[in-house]
C-alpha cells in the first residue's frame, strides 16, 4: 500500500452537509481523496462513509486532531488509520482446523495483510502438529465449565497483552461468555457452519441432510452475547442434491467456510465493515 494513504470511516445521524464538510476539510489540509463511498440508511436515519485519501505530508496524529472539530459538529463515530498499518489479529481455534490452515496460508502469501499476534486453542499444540505456525505464539486454554471465570480472565489478559485489535473465531467451538462478548463488541468475528438463520447447534450438516436441503452455506458475523445472532458480515451458499451424503455436505461446507472467512477478513482489514445496529454496512471494492 502507498505509505501516504489514510482510511477514514465514519457514521453519524444523517443530515445535509456531511460530505461537503468532510471533503472540504480534507481539501483545505491539502489532502487528495482517491476513493469515496457513502450510504444513507433511511431506516436508522444514519449516514455512513469510507474515504481513502493521500495525506499531503501530514502525519496521522495531526490529521486526527484536525478532524475532531468536524466530527464533533456532526456527532460522528469515526476512525482514521494509516493504510500501511496492519491490524493485530488473534486467532481462536478448536479441533477443526481447516479455517485456521487457510487463514495462515493466505497470510503467508500476503493475501491477508495483518499481524497474527497469537493462536489460542482449547486443544493442545499436538493437535495441530501438521500446521506450521511460523513462530506465532501458541496458547493452550482448555475449557472447563467449572472454572469459566478464570478462563475468561486468562483470555481477556491474552487479548490485552497481545494488543489484538481483532479476534477471529476460526471454528472455535466454544461459546464466549456474555461479558467477554461485550468486551469484544465490534472486533470479534465468528465463522458459522450454516447459512444463518437455521440448523443451529450440533451436527448441523446431518440435520440439514435429514431435511433434504438444496442449499448449504456459511456465515461470518460479529460475536454478541446472543449466540449466533450478531450482525452478519458475509455469507455464501452452494447447491446440493438428494445424492449428497452428510460427508459430502461437510466437505462442501468446509470449502464455503474457508472462502467466507477469507472474504470477511479482507473486508475488515481494509476498513470496509461498519456496524449499523444489528446489521452491517459493507463498502465493497
Amino acid at each position: 500500500m502507498p505509505s501516504d494513504q489514510f482510511i477514514l470511516t465514519l457514521s453519524c445521524p444523517d443530515r445535509a452537509g456531511i460530505v461537503a464538510a468532510v471533503s472540504g476539510h480534507l481539501a483545505g489540509r491539502g489532502c487528495n481523496i482517491v476513493e469515496a463511498q457513502q450510504f444513507g440508511d433511511d431506516e436508522t436515519a444514519r449516514f455512513f462513509m469510507r474515504l481513502v485519501f493521500q495525506g499531503g505530508g501530514i502525519d496521522q496524529d495531526e490529521l486526527q486532531r484536525g478532524f475532531t472539530a468536524v466530527a464533533d459538529t456532526f456527532d460522528m463515530h469515526w476512525t482514521l488509520r494509516d493504510r500501511a498499518q496492519r491490524h493485530r489479529v488473534l486467532l481462536l481455534v478448536s479441533k477443526f482446523d481447516h479455517c485456521l490452515a487457510d487463514v495462515l496460508y493466505r497470510w503467508r502469501i500476503g493475501e491477508l495483510p495483518m499481524d497474527i499476534v497469537g493462536i489460542v486453542a482449547n486443544h493442545p499444540r499436538e493437535t495441530y502438529r501438521h500446521l506450521d505456525f511460523d513462530a506465532i505464539p501458541f496458547h493452550y486454554l482448555p475449557t472447563d465449565k467449572s472454572h469459566r471465570a478464570a478462563q475468561d480472565a486468562a483470555m481477556s489478559k491474552l487479548i490485552e497483552d497481545s494488543g489484538a485489535e481483532l479476534v477471529v473465531l476460526a471454528r472455535y467451538m466454544q461459546v464466549l461468555s456474555p461479558e467477554l462478548a461485550q468486551q469484544l463488541e465490534g472486533r470479534c468475528i465468528n465463522i458459522h457452519h450454516s447459512f444463518l438463520p437455521g440448523f443451529k447447534g450440533a451436527r448441523p450438516y446431518h440435520r440439514a441432510h435429514r431435511r433434504g436441503v438444496k442449499l448449504i452455506g456459511a456465515t461470518a458475523h460479529f460475536v454478541t452475547a446472543d449466540l449466533d445472532e450478531g450482525p452478519i458480515i458475509e455469507q455464501d451458499i452452494e447447491r446440493v442434491t438428494h445424492a449428497d451424503t452428510p460427508d459430502d455436505l461437510i466437505r462442501i461446507g468446509r470449502d464455503i467456510e474457508r472462502r467466507v472467512l477469507a472474504r470477511t477478513l479482507r473486508l475488515y482489514l481494509d476498513d470496509r465493515v461498519l456496524l449499523n445496529g444489528s446489521r452491517t454496512v459493507i463498502f465493497t471494492s
